[in-house]
């Protein structure tokens, strides 16, 4: 079965919120139950048998024994009338210390012709020991003993004995757990309606998030919006952000298309109104063929730096993009040599760490740095060199890049203007003056930087800040 293919219902968050809510509450009040019934029982049965055995002492005070040493109690001094109505459910008896034929020598009127039946244990004299039995119409009894004697250590042994029915017991407890059940029962109705209050309130927001991507959506708003919780508030930040990342990429795709078809719009333009002078005037076909040539190559120049902005737009922030630095540095510098092989230039390069990289694409790497480097080779009088560091900055790890040359160099006031696009100081250089326009967009674009400055060769140094993988 795969991932959530389940019922609906078990994919549910206020389910399983509910679920584990309701079973925690049964699980407590069952616990709960069964220990203050528990408790309750305990203290009515203890309660029962203090009782009992104050009723024990009572019947000890009274008991006397005659010249032959048979016990006797003055019935008439018991005040509690139950002593005397038959199978009240409470009872005394007077046992002999061994043998069942000394069983109820003294008993209560309220046994009647019944005799209560102990377990033969020894008791220690004047100990009270409580037990559990049957009397008078199966009935259950609590029963406690003590074992007297008179004063002289040879006297027989007896066994004072009084129980009561427990049957009066057993229906406060009986009466108290209707009570407990209901209570509880009532409680818990309480606290699942808590339970489902707490759960819509809780997830509330989740609705207000689904109305408000509803709107995102149907096209009615741009971004995520309203008031949510601490908890939810980072999820709708984040993805406000995309949501705003996205719209700025889309918004540059936009400009940067406009921006192609303007620009490759002038060279067509052109060429067309050339070869519409070239109809006229026939002798003309060499030189529009130049031009043509010409033209073709400003807009291959135009439509290559646009793709590459998109390229680097796309690839911007992507998890993973990695380019070892010095392989890529090394495979440059050999094409340079090859290209400007008949200039006689020497390349000079300073060791640089192996693990240091490129956060971006290689094709956005080899684009920047090749046009700088196509830049110094022009201008260099006999060497162009490299170096680089990783340096740290507030925006994390960031790769920074010098190629110097040793060639004429750029005033300080004119560095600004060889930035701007097709600016070119020198025509009789060959290019479109796109280079350093294509480099400082592609580093602006990863948020990294290029500035001009003076190297000690006396010609131009370029200073690259790219982001550090």
């Amino acid at each position: 079965m795969k991932p959530g293919s389940g019922p609906r219902w078990t994919r549910s968050l206020r389910f399983r919120l509910l679920a584990a809510t309701l079973v925690a509450l049964l699980l407590a009040i069952a616990l709960a139950g069964g220990l203050l019934a528990g408790l309750f029982r305990d203290h009515v049965m203890r309660q029962f048998g203090d009782t009992l055995a104050a009723r024990l002492d009572q019947v000890t005070a009274l008991l006397e024994f005659d010249t032959t040493g048979q016990p006797r109690i003055d019935t008439t001094t018991l005040t509690e009338p139950r002593w005397s109505r038959p199978y009240s459910g409470l009872y005394w008896q007077v046992d002999g210390g061994t043998g069942a034929a000394q069983r109820g020598v003294l008993r209560s009127r309220s046994l009647w012709d019944a005799t209560l039946d102990l377990p033969a244990d020894a008791v220690a004299g004047g100990a009270v020991h409580v037990h559990e039995g049957l009397g008078p119409d199966a009935a259950r009894l609590m029963l406690v003993e003590r074992t007297v004697k008179r004063d002289d250590a040879a006297a027989t042994p007896w066994r004072l004995i009084v129980a009561a029915d427990l049957g009066e017991a057993e229906a406060a407890v009986a009466r108290f757990n209707s009570v407990l059940l209901a209570s509880l029962a009532g409680l818990l109705a309480l606290l699942c309606a808590a339970a489902v209050a707490q759960v819509a309130v809780g997830l509330a927001p989740l609705r207000a998030l689904q109305r408000a991507l509803a709107a995102v959506h149907e096209g009615r708003a741009d971004r995520l919006a309203g008031r949510f919780p601490d908890e939810v508030q980072p999820l709708i930040d984040d993805f406000n952000h995309v949501l705003d990342r996205n719209a700025e990429v889309v918004a540059r795709a936009r400009t940067q298309a406009g921006n192609l078809a303007h620009a490759v719009k002038t060279p067509l333009a052109v060429m067309s109104q050339a070869a519409a002078t070239a109809r006229l005037r026939a002798e003309g076909a060499a030189e529009l063929a130049s031009l043509v040539e010409e033209q073709v190559g400003v807009a291959h120049r135009h439509v290559e730096w646009h793709l590459a902005r998109s390229r680097a737009a796309a690839a911007q922030g992507v998890p993973g993009a990695r380019v070892a630095l010095a392989p890529a540095v090394a495979g440059l510098l050999h094409t340079m040599a090859r290209v400007h092989d008949g200039r006689g230039l020497a390349f000079v390069c300073d060791p640089i760490d192996p693990g240091m990289a490129f956060a971006g694409e290689a094709q956005d790497l080899n684009e920047i740095l090749g046009n700088v480097l196509d830049n110094a080779c022009k201008w260099a009088s006999r060497e162009v060199r490299v170096a680089a560091s990783a340096v740290t900055a507030d925006t994390g790890s960031r790769l920074r890049i010098v190629i110097d040359d040793d060639g004429p160099g750029i005033d300080a006031e004119r560095r600004g203007a060889v930035m701007a696009r097709g600016a070119r100081l020198d025509e009789s250089v060959p290019g479109s003056g796109l280079g350093l326009a294509i480099v400082q967009d592609l580093a602006s674009l990863y948020g990294g930087n290029l500035a001009l400055e003076s190297a000690p060769t006396g010609g131009l140094r370029v200073v690259l800040e790219l982001p550090a993988a």
